[in-house]
């Protein structure tokens, strides 16, 4: 089954997405742009059915304990030393790959739409993976120190969308960060 693989990120302007473990503005707090996040990825299109989050195992432990796993989502962490999930997480898979045929078979039944939430060796890979892909990012209009950073959007393999239901396009600001969101979809080649 080829389905569209989401990807979402907050990125500063020179493509940071981590300090330390935390959100590089940390400790500021981006409410809104934090709901943006869990309206997109625990929203499903299809009653009865949940989203899928995958992440790696650094970004599962920088999900405050109290948030994990997060909620209305299938959790998927990926690990290639651990043999059984992290406490809280729903499973575990060793790669991206083997994440991908989890979704596809033992949970087809119950998984709609897939989301990669970080970090970024995951994003390497979906946006090296084949079909369909949409990584909707939130452009973050202030720099902050990074050591992690978002692989470059290739402009001749992702083309921005002008717009995307559900997703504001006006420019957003809280706690005088300005940010925003963004869309960009896979171009066939």
């Amino acid at each position: 089954m080829s389905r569209i693989l989401n990807g979402i990120v907050a990125v500063c302007p020179d493509l940071g997405i981590g300090k330390s473990g935390n959100l590089p503005w940390h400790p500021v707090r981006l409410n809104n742009e934090f709901a943006h996040f869990r309206k997109l990825t625990a929203t499903s299109s299809v009653k009865g059915k949940q989203n899928v989050v995958i992440m790696g195992r650094k970004t599962w432990f920088s999900i405050p304990e109290r948030n994990r796993p997060l909620a209305n989502r299938i959790n998927i962490v990926l690990s290639r030393t651990y043999k059984e999930p992290p406490a809280g997480a729903h499973h575990l898979a060793a790669d991206f790959s083997s994440a991908l045929r989890w979704v596809d078979t033992e949970l087809a039944e119950k998984a709609d739409q897939v989301w990669i939430i970080g970090g970024s060796s995951l994003y390497k890979d979906l946006m090296e993976s084949p079909g369909t892909k949409r990584l909707f990012v939130t452009q973050i209009l202030k720099q902050f120190e990074s050591d992690t950073f978002l692989p470059e959007i290739n402009p001749s393999k992702y083309r921005q969308l002008p717009e995307f239901p559900g997703v504001p396009s006006d420019l957003q600001e809280e706690n005088g960060i300005q940010y925003r969101f963004e869309v960009y979809e896979s171009i066939e080649q």
